[in-house]
């Protein structure tokens, strides 16, 4: 199994209280090599909180984290990086490109912590084959203050693709788009998971978005229920 999350729950203490406000409960889930995986629910419901468990960026209060069939749980931060850098990739609803890079160097970004030259210019020959495929070859030295919203958000797209990770893990990515630039990432998004070979779990409050993957989990009241299709 390439991840997988075993009885996962997730609560925050009250301050000044011995209440405790549960956004989790006893939630599992696997993931397999290639699989379409979408996560709906209402906002605040903790659909980000749970792919942040699953990415390593946030800690579960009880349950396990595996990965490629390692619990993570119990792995020191700079190991979590290394995995993150490595077995993942990540894109949010907000790009996150860095205003003083180009295009083409924030794609190349990830790549900052190899020293290999052979793997670096690999990649880099890499980096403008998935820029080319996501068609933004004509936009390589431009800034994100001149790139559309969409052409930023396909930037960051391929930015988490560059170190050709297994996992990839998208939080709202068509939430700051209109509808034509969504609908163009979302099948961007599917086209990918299959030409890259990587598994794909989305977060999202779109249905179009959702309906594109092989299966929707629905999260409401701290628990997580696959949706009959």
């Amino acid at each position: 199994m390439l991840a997988e999350l075993q009885q996962i729950s997730k609560y925050y203490e009250q301050p000044g209280s011995s209440s405790r406000n549960q956004v989790l409960q006893d939630i599992s889930l696997q993931i397999a090599d290639k699989d379409r995986i979408a996560i709906i629910g209402p906002s605040g419901c903790g659909k980000s909180t749970l792919l942040n468990i699953l990415g390593t960026l946030d800690s579960q209060s009880s349950g396990k984290v595996i990965l490629d069939g390692v619990p993570v749980d119990h792995m020191n931060e700079k190991h979590l990086a290394g995995i993150r850098n490595s077995f993942m990739g990540f894109v949010f609803q907000m790009h996150h490109l860095l205003p003083q890079l180009t295009l083409l160097d924030n794609v190349l970004l990830p790549l900052l912590p190899r020293k290999d030259r052979k793997i670096l210019f690999s990649a880099h020959k890499r980096a403008l084959k998935l820029i080319e495929r996501v068609g933004l070859t004509g936009q390589l030295k431009k800034y994100p203050f001149q790139l559309s919203v969409g052409e930023c958000q396909r930037t960051a797209v391929v930015r988490a693709l560059i170190n050709q990770p297994r996992l990839l893990l998208a939080d709202e990515p068509t939430g700051s788009l209109d509808a034509v630039s969504a609908n163009q990432l979302a099948t961007l998004l599917t086209e990918l998971n299959l030409e890259q070979n990587v598994a794909l779990v989305v977060v999202t409050h779109s249905m179009e978005l959702a309906g594109k993957m092989d299966k929707i989990y629905h999260l409401r009241e701290g628990k997580l229920a696959l949706i009959p299709k």
